[in-house]
């Protein structure tokens, strides 16, 4: 490859970093940190199986290789990044934030244990504390049952306003 090829290909290669601002940036390292359970630089299967085991879920083999191949090889922080910016580039919000809670609901109820998701809040990433957990639940308390509606709950924050529910 010619010297200028390659510059060029290097120069596409960093154009990832300049999608998202420095603190953005510096949350997905943390998060490719906390994924990367054996601290080899790389995310591989059982580090997806680990961290899912630590999140309490245990995935299945094909689901943790789904996730695999979408990489284009070896998941490094850049190729971390990558995909990431590839995947919220045109990505509708309140799909993205329901996306997020799914991980929590794998029979997709629609809803997941309140108590749970407060649990994972404050233990999990960035840690909600119980002042801030008080405020979620008191603006979008769990029904009878003690489960959070997270579809309703993603409308709101992505629209402003309820669902009307027929």
């Amino acid at each position: 490859m010619s010297p200028k090829k390659a510059k060029k290909k290097l120069e596409g290669s960093s154009n990832v970093f300049s999608m998202f601002d420095q603190t953005q940036i510096q949350e997905f390292k943390e998060a490719f940190t906390i994924m990367d359970q054996n601290r080899d630089g790389f995310i591989n299967k059982e580090d997806l199986r680990d961290t899912f085991a630590a999140l309490g879920r245990a995935a299945k083999s094909e689901e943790l290789d789904a996730m695999l191949s979408e990489a284009p090889g070896a998941i490094n922080f850049t190729v971390f990044l990558t995909m990431f910016g590839e995947k919220l580039k045109g990505a509708d919000p309140e799909e993205t934030i329901l996306n997020a809670f799914k991980i929590f609901d794998p029979d997709a109820k629609g809803h997941i244990k309140a108590d749970y998701i407060k649990t994972m809040l404050m233990t999990q990433a960035d840690r909600f504390n119980e002042e801030e957990c008080e405020q979620m639940f008191s603006a979008f308390p769990p029904d009878v049952s003690g489960n959070l509606d997270y579809k309703n709950l993603c409308y709101v924050i992505t629209h402003g306003e309820e669902k009307d529910q027929e």
